[in-house]
C-alpha cells in the first residue's frame, strides 16, 4: 500500500485542477473558432459564448474565493481580463462586434500560463 503526503496530494490536486481548467479553455477557444468561421450569427456563436460566459464567471468566482492562493494583484488581473472577456461576449452577442479572434487569443494566453 503507497502512502502519500498531504504536500503530494495537494499537488497533485492542483495539477488535476490545472488540466481541466486547460481542457474547459480548449474547449472553449474550439467553439470561439467555429462560431468565427460561420458567416453569420447562429448556432454555434449562440453555444460558444454561452460555454465561454459559463467559464469566465466560474473563473471568477474562483478567483474571489477567500481561500484562493493566488497572489492578490494575479487574481486582480485576471478578474479584470475575465470581466473584458465577457464584455466582449455580450458585444458579439449583441452583434456590435465579432472580436472572436480577440476572446481567443486572451484564451490561448491564460491557457499557456497554466503550466
Amino acid at each position: 500500500m503507497y502512502q502519500f503526503s498531504y504536500a503530494e496530494v495537494m499537488q497533485d490536486s492542483v495539477t488535476d485542477a490545472k488540466e481541466r481548467e486547460r481542457q474547459v479553455l480548449d474547449r472553449s477557444i474550439e467553439m470561439l473558432a467555429a462560431a468565427r468561421e460561420k458567416t453569420k450569427y447562429g448556432r454555434e456563436a449562440i453555444e460558444a459564448l454561452f460555454y465561454t460566459r459559463r467559464v469566465w464567471v466560474s473563473f471568477i468566482e474562483d478567483l474571489k474565493h477567500p481561500d484562493n492562493q493566488l497572489e492578490v494583484e494575479l487574481r486582480a488581473n485576471l478578474i479584470s481580463i475575465a470581466i473584458w472577456i465577457l464584455k466582449e461576449c455580450d458585444r458579439i452577442r449583441r452583434r456590435q462586434s465579432d472580436n472572436y479572434q480577440g476572446i481567443i487569443d486572451i484564451t490561448i494566453i491564460i491557457r499557456d500560463g497554466l503550466k
